[in-house]
This record gives C-alpha cells, sequence and structure tokens, in this order.
C-alpha cells in the first residue's frame, strides 16, 4: 500500500511540474474569430487543445508579462487604437479583462513589455508612433505616458507615404527599444530608462537607414552575438547588423533575400525568429509567396539560405517556435488554419508534421511555458 502510495505520489508530481505550455492566439475579429484563445500544446505529439476564448477587437499582437500572469494585447483600430490589459490564471487557462488604454495612435500592431514588469510599449502602424504606457501593480495599464511620433516617406508611394511604425523590440540587455519604421525605411534606437518618467530618449547616430523600398517590420537579437537581423516587409530581404549594446549603434554587415532567387512575386515578408540555439533563422513571407524560409546562422553571423517550405495555408503573419524547439506553429491568416512543422534538431530545416489548429483569422502566436 504504501509503494502504491508513493508511486500515486511520483506520477502526480510529474503531472505538476511538467505540464504542457500554454499557446495564446490573437486574432482579427471582422470574420468569424471571438478573439483571443487559449490553447494547451502538447509538446510529445504536437497538437493543441482549446482550454478558453475570450472576446477581443482585433488582438492583433499580444505580449505576455515576464511571471506569465498577464497578457496586453493591440485593438487595431484604424479610427483610434487601444491595448488591452488582462489577468491569466494558469490553474484555469482563463483570461480576465483588468482595462483598456487607449494607445494614443491608429492600428496599433505590436505591443512588448520590459523584463521589469514597470513598462508597455506599442507602435502604432498607420499613424507612425509609439507610445510608453506604465503597468500598475495589479498588472493594468495607466494612460500613455510618453507619445513619439516619427516623421518621414519611401520610395513606395501606396505603402510608404508616411511613417509606419511597425514594431517595438528591446536588445536582450533592455538598455534599448528598437522600434522599426515601415514608412521610412529606417530602425530607430531609443535609449530605455525603466526609473524614469520619460522612459525613452533616442540618443545620437542612433538611427539606422536601410535601401529604398526595405520596409523593416520586425526583428530579432541573436541569442549568443551582439547582432541584430531585420526582417523587410516590402523587399523581402534580411539585413544583417552588429549592435553596439554601449551606444545603440547599429553596423550593417549583409543583406539577403528571404524568398528563392527565382521568385519574381510580392514577398510581403512579415514575422522572424532565431532558434534558441543561435544556430538557424526563420522567417515567414506572405503575399503570393506563403513560405517560411531556413537560414543557417555562420559563425561571423552571417545567413545562408536552407531552405524555403509552403505554410499550407495563406497569409502566414507571426510564428513561433514552441518551448522544446522541437516544432514551429505558424499562424495563417487567410486560410484559418495554424500549421505545425517539426524542426530538425540538427539541420534546421522544416516538415509539415500533417497537423494543424483550426482557427479565424489568426495572427500572433505566443507561449507560456510550464504554466
Amino acid at each position: 500500500m504504501r509503494w502504491n502510495l508513493l508511486l500515486l505520489f511520483f506520477v502526480f508530481s510529474i503531472s505538476c511540474f511538467s505540464q504542457d505550455p500554454y499557446l495564446f492566439i490573437g486574432t482579427y475579429t471582422s470574420g468569424k474569430s471571438k478573439g483571443i484563445y487559449v490553447y494547451r500544446f502538447n509538446e510529445s505529439t504536437g497538437t493543441g487543445t482549446e482550454v478558453s476564448t475570450i472576446g477581443a477587437k482585433n488582438p492583433s499582437y499580444l505580449s505576455l508579462s515576464p511571471d506569465g500572469k498577464h497578457l496586453y494585447a493591440t485593438d487595431e483600430d484604424e479610427s483610434g487604437g487601444a491595448v488591452g490589459a488582462y489577468a491569466f490564471e494558469p490553474a484555469t487557462g482563463r483570461l480576465a479583462l483588468l482595462n483598456s488604454q487607449s494607445s494614443r495612435g491608429s492600428c496599433p500592431c505590436y505591443v512588448s513589455e520590459d523584463k521589469s514588469g514597470k513598462w508597455v510599449f506599442v507602435a502604432n502602424y498607420c499613424s507612425g508612433t509609439l507610445a510608453a504606457l506604465a503597468v500598475n501593480t495589479d498588472g493594468s495599464l495607466a494612460p500613455a505616458i510618453q507619445v513619439i511620433t516619427q516623421f518621414g516617406k519611401g520610395p513606395d508611394t501606396a505603402r510608404q507615404e508616411s511613417a509606419h511604425v511597425h514594431s517595438t523590440i528591446f536588445s536582450p540587455d533592455q538598455k534599448f527599444l528598437l522600434a522599426a519604421d515601415l514608412g521610412t525605411d529606417e530602425e530607430h534606437v531609443y535609449a530605455f530608462s525603466p526609473g524614469q518618467n520619460i522612459p525613452l530618449t533616442e540618443p545620437r547616430d542612433s538611427v539606422a537607414k536601410l535601401q529604398p523600398g526595405t520596409g523593416p517590420r520586425h526583428i530579432a537579437f541573436h541569442p549568443d552575438r551582439p547582432d541584430v537581423y531585420i526582417l523587410g516587409e516590402l523587399s523581402g530581404t534580411v539585413d544583417a547588423f552588429h549592435f553596439d549594446s554601449n551606444t545603440g549603434k547599429l553596423n550593417h554587415f549583409q543583406r539577403i533575400p528571404s524568398t528563392p532567387e527565382h521568385f519574381k512575386g510580392d514577398p510581403g515578408s512579415a514575422d522572424i525568429h532565431i532558434r534558441a540555439d543561435g544556430k538557424f533563422l526563420y522567417a515567414s513571407n506572405r503575399g503570393t509567396s506563403n513560405t517560411l524560409a531556413v537560414f543557417a546562422i555562420e559563425k561571423d553571423g552571417k545567413l545562408s539560405m536552407r531552405q524555403t517550405i509552403s505554410v499550407n495555408g495563406k497569409h502566414p503573419r507571426n510564428f513561433v517556435i514552441d518551448p522544446s524547439g522541437r516544432f514551429l506553429l505558424v499562424a495563417n491568416r487567410d486560410s484559418d488554419n495554424i500549421v505545425i512543422f517539426s524542426i530538425d534538431p540538427v539541420s534546421g530545416l522544416l516538415k509539415a508534421t500533417g497537423k494543424e489548429i483550426s482557427i479565424p483569422n489568426p495572427v500572433c502566436l505566443k507561449f507560456l511555458a510550464g504554466g
């Protein structure tokens, strides 16, 4: 009897401490989507199971707090955007709305929180602004305390008629916040001071100019090297820069296409991530491509393309690598599916598992490990 009790305790302990991670799914709600979906992702089988859903308007980008207890979501509206703050209960897998604040701009498309949990930053695409919102002690948001407006335009008269801030991403040491401006072909680097009332300042010579018509969208920092990779939505390219962690200055050293040389269509590149071991970089291409690109990262930081693979859907937006590093999940907005790929641990190459999650208009995926 005693041994049976010990065995039961052991099994219970394993189940408590090795639970499958939570997967949060942001969507566009102009169709059948309800808002934000919460799933459990089985890292043994590569399958997802729905846990809960909460209504929200166009939660097109999500950010989890460092402790996993709160989630922040954009309300992407052209007339006046907002950011919603939610409490998350890991025991039940449910979200509860705390409050919502104006993003102080239109079409908010990216949100991020610093590691101290004191600040949330949002990129407003249509208005070309970024805003800083302080986080209250309960995880709710205070009104925006700093709003920065960017100015300029690029050669693409349809897409670059004005500034379009597309992301707000922290450097690994949290000393800087980088804001990609699709409209002006610039990457702005702001010094970040979490203890100040006005947290952002733009150091001298900290703006990196990309080739005209690049349309910078998202970036990825290498986990071990002082390198940053910028994905161009309009050009379908990845630009590699050395990053000076003291000054925030970016020094360019490579530009490489995210589609094969023979591709002549619209790349519409969207998202970019690096595997945790720093050996491989992945990028999604929408437009007429609908592919994922796989790059090996060489010892000098340069990229070499190893694979392009169909996303088995249309309009791949955000994608994510699961905490185990075994799977890559891509959100295909226009085909209402999240396609699950396996990642070869040695080559980094992707292979479709044949497994999918059916969700209306998925656009953003975030994992919470050990939920």
